[in-house]
């Protein structure tokens, strides 16, 4: 193996992506533990090196005397064609063990998109990709992550799922695998013991059953004693839940290449289209104390000049004020920088931005997502205008000069108009930026980046029955806003809308996908998140080849009897809330967030006990 990497890594791009010993990399003696788990990330090493849920896997699984996690990604195109020549499978990194030799090969799933790279890596493990075709000297194969909640394009392909958060579901399937393999179990017993862990969904031993119409009828338990409904895991305490104290250092650029930590999980702004809204509830923050000794000990095993406070709405942890007050003076003589990714549209963003980046403003990044506040009031976005412009004229007049606006298009009830509205909408905010310059000493002309992206259905949300805008309908749509949006100062941009109809079709499909994604892959897609490498044409074949109209899965409007294909995944969010938020979309009716008004019926927090710490009217700090 170490001789045939000699040969290849100079001969491809980028070779620190297959060379290993990082600093806090970790590496156990193989022959001394139990259970070995590759953990297999879907996308080149710099991408699959940014996600957070991955570095904490790989800490926690570590951390256990009787099992080890090492790291594998998709290879790019030109270390794959030297794989293929050499004959070299496709190996983790700190042993240099190929991935049919782990007893588990975990993989992630965080993009549609990435399930036909997930193919591809079994392909070059030389792993079967069929649950059916794999034999007793195969490892396990397992996903986890968002998609998870809908992962039955994927079944044929996936021995066991968890569903939810993984911290503490991960040490009961360890030790099950662990007396499994002590036993001398096979497979099927072993999948059987896995079975009862709460969040463990086993796809081969459900069968699905069809009405004549295609629609599903129901998944049908084939064993006795599996469950009708996966619950979803939930972490109850995050202060409590394991985090990694040092972060691996790669030898080479990669996204999001900082000390992250977790400020809070979970949102309940209930913003309609989004699916993380609804399958991460319910919200649970660390403690102020926790998150900061989190960030001494990684800063220091790291040397990371930035850390970087994420969530899903960073804004909105009770403590942020201070927590970021308190970590850029604890660490501005160290050139330690503070970010966040997110901010809310509000004057207390602004706020927040100016501590963050007092001696260096870059750029600002707000998502109105829709352009008029008629089509806000129906994705529950609970932003008005005035709430944007007063927003970024706070930031302009504080010296930003750069301003970045994220929309979606094709939304639930969009007009032309609602198009037509942002970029309106982009315009006022141009003009403010060159008012409000004007006053300061700033010589610098402002900049307006309009970034829009198409509108995916999603399961588990309140538009999970909603057709999708046709490719059509969304590049008019597109060259409306191209056409409206030639002023200078004013950057658009906007994603590809054949890779969204795509996501569309695979984010609700069903088993009969499976055979669609491997002739795809036999076919050579791969890599269909990366523009440069989407082969639309390929993969329409593949449908056609088929049988499968990749139409009904996208432009369809369902109704609400329908049996989905995730019904069987409880995100603890009942799917009557979802209908009824649906109905308030239609009605143009907003839905305040139950965090801090009254609760709103999700049924999310009935028998749910967690640990949280809130902002109330008594004060800061009380628990519930």
């Amino acid at each position: 193996m170490d001789k045939k990497l000699g040969e290849i890594l100079p001969l491809v791009s980028k070779p620190a992506r297959y060379t290993n010993n990082e600093l806090n990399s970790i590496h156990k003696n193989w022959d001394e533990i139990a259970i070995k788990m590759a953990l297999a990330f879907p996308d080149v090493y710099e991408v699959g090196m940014a996600n957070l849920g991955y570095k904490i896997l790989y800490h926690i699984i570590n951390e256990r005397e009787d099992a080890l996690a090492e790291r594998a990604y998709a290879p790019w195109l030109d270390m794959e064609e030297k794989m293929e020549e050499y004959d070299l499978p496709l190996f983790a990194l700190e042993s240099r063990k190929s991935l049919k030799e782990f007893d588990v090969v975990g993989f992630t799933l965080q993009y549609e998109l990435s399930y036909s790279n997930i193919l591809n890596m079994l392909d070059l493990a030389k792993i079967p990709r069929l649950v059916t075709e794999r034999t007793e000297d195969d490892p396990l194969i397992c996903v986890g992550g968002p998609c998870v909640f809908n992962m039955e394009p994927l079944a044929d392909f996936v021995d066991f799922a968890v569903v939810g958060e993984a911290e503490e579901a991960i040490h009961e399937v360890l030790d099950v695998l662990v007396t499994a393999k002590k036993e001398g179990l096979d497979k099927e017993a072993t999948l059987l013991k896995l079975m009862p862990i709460p969040g463990v969904y086993i796809p081969k031993f459900y069968e699905p059953v069809y009405n004549e119409d295609q629609t599903l009828k129901e998944l049908r338990p084939l064993v006795e004693g599996a469950p009708k409904k996966i619950i979803k895991r939930v972490v109850e305490d995050l202060d409590q839940a394991m985090f990694p104290d040092k972060f691996i250092v790669p030898f080479m650029d990669v996204v999001h290449d900082r000390v992250v930590v977790e400020v809070l999980r979970g949102c309940t702004r209930g913003c309609r289209f989004c699916q993380a809204g609804m399958i991460y509830r319910p919200v649970r923050e660390r403690s102020p104390e926790v998150l900061k000794e989190q960030i001494a000990k990684l800063v220091k095993s790291s040397g990371y000049e930035e850390i970087s406070l994420t969530s899903l709405s960073s804004g909105d942890y009770t403590y942020i004020r201070e927590l970021v007050m308190d970590l850029v003076e604890e660490y501005k003589e160290k050139g330690v920088a503070v970010s966040l990714p997110s901010l809310r549209v509000d004057s207390f963003s602004v706020q927040l931005a100016s501590e963050i980046q007092k001696f260096r403003k870059t750029g600002l990044t707000f998502a109105p997502e829709a352009g008029t506040q008629r089509l806000r009031d129906v994705i529950n976005k609970n932003v008005t205008e005035e709430d944007l412009y007063e927003t970024v004229r706070g930031a302009f007049a504080a010296g930003w000069h750069s301003i970045k606006l994220y929309f979606m298009i094709g939304l639930p009830t969009e007009t032309m108009d609602d198009v037509a509205g942002i970029a309106e909408l982009a315009k006022k905010v141009l003009a403010i930026g060159k008012e409000e310059l004007k006053k300061t000493q700033i010589k610098r002309r402002p900049t307006v980046s309009v970034s829009v992206s198409s509108f995916v259905p999603k399961p588990h949300t309140p538009f999970q029955w909603e057709s999708q805008d046709s490719i059509e309908l969304i590049r008019e749509k597109q060259n409306l806003l191209k056409d409206l949006l030639k002023v200078p100062g004013i950057n658009f941009q906007y994603h590809d809308v054949r890779t969204s109809f795509l996501e569309g079709v695979f984010s609700r499909g069903d088993r009969r996908l499976g055979r669609v994604l491997a002739k795809a892959v036999d076919l050579g897609c791969r890599f269909d998140g990366w523009t440069e490498h989407f082969k639309y044409e390929t993969w329409l074949e593949a449908f056609e080849l088929c049988g499968v109209d990749p139409h009904w899965y996208a432009n369809r409007v369902r109704e609400y009897p329908e049996v989905f294909p995730w019904d069987h995944m409880d995100t603890g969010v009942s799917k009557r809330f979802l209908w009824r938020e649906k109905e308030q979309a239609y009605a143009e009716v907003t839905t305040p967030d139950c965090r801090f008004e009254d609760c709103t019926g999700c049924a999310l927090c009935s028998g749910l006990q967690v640990k949280n710490i809130l902002k109330k009217q008594e004060g800061a700090g009380d628990e519930y």
